[in-house]
């Protein structure tokens, strides 16, 4: 500790910041399902998925030996490139929160710290290979290891039990579902706590605080966990809502079925040192989940938009990295601006978020509308203000967008105009 300069020091500080937002970000892939289904209370939960994840993150240290000293050279890496990374990964992760998409903090970071080190050293500073077969192939199979097996499972699980009693067939599952979101948290806390535990490790050995290839520190093992600890408690109300809602219904039996699923990815996946993608691994199981019960539908607009924020993390972040390691080089007015730049763009994104508050109170409800939501949108209100009414009736569109019918008047009714003479 006693060898950390203020440069190393506002690298600590910005990387125990990252591991902040991944918390919020990705408290989503335990809880959701939990919280849409009714098992827990939203608040009880990211309490309960807080405690686990600090629990999980004194378990294992090889994910952050894999970003230590795998992803990219320790040799001839300045303290700045690892400045650079967490902009790009912070900033990342703040606007896919904005938008609600479930996107990887894992690949932000990835992203943001090949290209920062490729805009430092060129190519030569990144280990393709360890990229290859650490990120990019677990980023592929683990939602679809995840997706078959958690469609297999709820499929087992309703012809083992064809007729069951709801109420307490439900309650078991309520009470599984707990469990399973509990093991979710503690390997999310074993893979997602790891990588920042990583990238200040990689920190320390640029300034030669520590000897490369050296397992983190005590103090940055609870100060890692500490921070994705509080992130989750503050609960990311918008990505919850898309993963608990947005992308299928779910019963308690597909509830308990994903979270197992993805819990038994996540932590083999941590046991081999795969820094794999906790968010896609969740994402993949609720999706299969919702496609093994029979007439359960997964809502494709949804998914598509996830996926296109999963191809996109990695690019997005890395191009924010590597113009971010640009403004670094330039001496410490660039790395002003850089901090500059992160800190107004955070307070944007706050601002924009605002505008639409997502909280534990209207987490599983519609209010908010959306493509996914079934509440009427701009043009569907507007064509059913100008639709002529049915034969007999006159419609109207309340300013809520609900309709209402209001029948003619009869032939007794007072307001009913004068029936026409008869012929004489």
């Amino acid at each position: 500790m006693e060898h950390i300069t203020l440069l190393l020091a506002i690298v600590v500080v910005t990387a125990l910041v990252f591991d902040f937002t991944n918390g919020f970000h990705d408290t989503a892939n335990a809880m959701a399902t939990t919280i849409s289904t009714g098992a827990l209370k939203p608040k009880t939960a990211v309490a309960m998925s807080a405690v686990l994840n600090l629990v999980g993150a004194f378990l294992s240290v090889e994910v952050a030996k894999t970003i230590s000293g795998g992803i990219i050279n320790e040799e001839g890496i300045r303290t700045e490139v690892i400045f650079a990374a967490l902009v790009g990964a912070i900033l990342w992760n703040l606007l896919t929160w904005l938008l609600g998409l479930p996107s990887s903090s894992s690949h932000a970071l990835f992203g943001g710290l090949i290209g920062a080190a490729v805009m430092s050293a060129g190519w030569s500073a990144v280990n393709g290979s360890t990229i290859v077969t650490k990120v990019l192939i677990p980023a592929v199979a683990a939602p679809l290891v995840a997706g078959l097996a958690a469609m297999a499972a709820t499929k087992l699980t309703y012809k083992i039990k064809a007729n069951p009693e709801a109420k307490a067939t439900a309650k078991g599952y309520r009470a599984g579902q707990i469990a399973s979101a509990g093991l979710v948290s503690l390997a999310h806390g074993t893979n997602d706590a790891q990588k920042t535990m990583g990238i200040i490790t990689l920190a320390l050995v640029t300034q030669g605080v520590v000897a490369p290839g050296s397992n983190p520190p005590l103090w940055v093992i609870v100060s890692a966990g500490v921070a994705i600890a509080l992130g989750t408690y503050l609960g990311g109300w918008r990505i919850i809502r898309t993963m608990g809602k947005g992308l299928t219904d779910l019963q308690p039996q597909q509830g308990f079925a994903a979270q197992t699923s993805a819990a038994t990815v996540i932590l083999a996946s941590s046991h081999l040192g795969f820094s794999l993608s906790t968010t896609q691994s969740c994402s993949g199981a609720v999706m299969g989940a919702g496609l093994g019960r029979k007439g359960g539908v997964v809502r494709w607009s949804t998914a598509t938009r996830m996926f296109v924020a999963w191809g996109l993390t990695l690019p997005a972040a890395g191009l924010v990295g590597a113009g971010a390691e640009f403004l670094t080089k330039q001496g410490p007015w660039g790395i002003a601006a850089t901090a500059f730049v992160l800190v107004g763009g955070s307070a944007v994104i706050w601002v924009l978020s605002r505008r639409e508050p997502v909280d534990h109170n209207n987490v599983n409800g519609d209010d908010l509308g959306g493509p996914d939501s079934g509440t009427p949108g701009v043009v569907t209100t507007a064509i059913a203000a100008v639709a002529p009414p049915p034969a007999g009736s006159v419609a109207a569109v309340a300013d809520d967008g609900l309709k209402t019918t209001i029948h003619a008047p009869g032939p007794n009714d007072p307001a009913a105009p004068p029936a026409p003479a008869a012929a004489v």
